[in-house]
Order: structure tokens, then C-alpha cells, then sequence
């Protein structure tokens, strides 16, 4: 774990610093190749639209946020992981999903703190988070990762992820295609 920093499960009552965090992540120059929305889309959003999502990543059995939180508070990256069953709805047009699984979304380390190993603190907490959860076992962790995004593409090699083979359209009619990377529980 990067020195002086705690990666653990966001809390109900922090709704406003998630909503932060991920208007932060949104105003990214790698966000539009990172993100599947804009910063504008996401900006008018209500209050209770962010609490029930902070409710449901901080206590929700299908749905765990993790952040990384400095010494003195401030939150450096966030990542989420959620639960999906075969059958299920993709997170992409032409995804299929055939095994129990968990996808990690919403992936951001501020830049004053990459390359710390921070973000793969915050993979092993989401990897963690899904080898625990009980009910249906857990096949694989998954990721989609934009082409053009390699730098991204490394850290995810580096935490174990490995290509499947998939690769999608961007939804949208987004430039590029989305990979798939995944880890296979053991």
C-alpha cells in the first residue's frame, strides 16, 4: 500500500466527496477515452441521485466503492467493482456475460498521485472485495479499457489482467474500441 494513504469501502454519509471525486475524474484529460459519460451529462445530476449511489457502493451486496484516502483526507483515486451473473445485461453492446463476475468501473487516480502504486492498491481492494463475496462463486474480475488508452492497458497487465479477446464498440458511436482484460480467480 502507497505510504500514508488507507484504501477502504466509501461510506453512505460521504456522498458529496464521491460526487466530487467523480466530477474530478470527469474533467480528466484522459476521461474521454477513460469514461463513458461527461463531465456536463453527469454535473446536473441531483443530490438524491448521488446518495442513493454512494448508499448502494457502500453497503450494497452487488456493488462495492473503494477510495484512497490520504493522511490528511483527501481522497487520491477511487475505483468500483460490481457484481454481474451470466445473462445479465453487458456492459457494452455485444458483451456477453457467462460466468459470475465482477466489473471494475469507474477507475481514477488523481495525477499528482500515479504511479505511486496506488492504483493497484485499489485493484487489489476491488479483487479482494469480489474473491469474498459469498452466494454464487465469483469466476473472474473484468475490466473494458479503451484502445487508445495504453498507459491504462499496463497497469491493468501489471495487476495480473490479461486480454480475452473481446473488443467492442465504444456505446455511443464513441471513437475506438473497448478491450476486455480479466483475471481469473485461481
Amino acid at each position: 500500500m502507497s505510504i500514508g494513504t488507507i484504501i477502504r469501502r466509501v461510506r453512505t454519509e460521504e456522498w458529496q466527496r464521491l460526487r466530487d471525486i467523480r466530477l474530478d475524474a470527469l474533467l480528466d484529460p484522459a476521461a474521454a477515452v477513460a469514461f463513458l459519460e461527461t463531465h456536463e451529462e453527469v454535473a446536473g445530476r441531483p443530490d438524491e441521485f448521488w446518495q442513493d449511489r454512494t448508499t448502494r457502493a457502500a453497503a450494497g451486496p452487488h456493488v462495492a466503492q473503494f477510495i484512497a484516502e490520504a493522511e490528511d483526507g483527501r481522497w487520491l483515486g477511487t475505483m468500483t467493482g460490481l457484481v454481474e451473473h451470466p445473462g445479465g445485461d453487458g456492459a457494452l453492446e455485444g458483451d456477453v456475460i457467462e460466468v459470475e463476475q465482477v466489473h471494475v468501473v469507474g477507475v481514477f487516480v488523481r495525477p499528482e498521485a500515479r504511479g505511486t502504486g496506488l492504483a493497484l492498491d485499489l485493484i487489489q481492494a476491488v479483487q479482494d472485495w469480489a474473491w469474498s463475496l459469498t452466494g454464487p462463486r465469483i469466476e473472474r474480475v473484468r475490466l473494458f479499457v479503451h484502445e487508445d488508452n495504453p498507459r491504462a492497458e499496463a497497469l491493468y497487465r501489471k495487476a495480473g489482467f490479461e486480454p480475452t479477446g473481446a473488443l467492442l464498440p465504444v456505446p455511443g458511436g464513441g471513437p475506438g474500441r473497448e478491450r476486455e482484460l480479466a483475471v481469473v480467480r485461481g
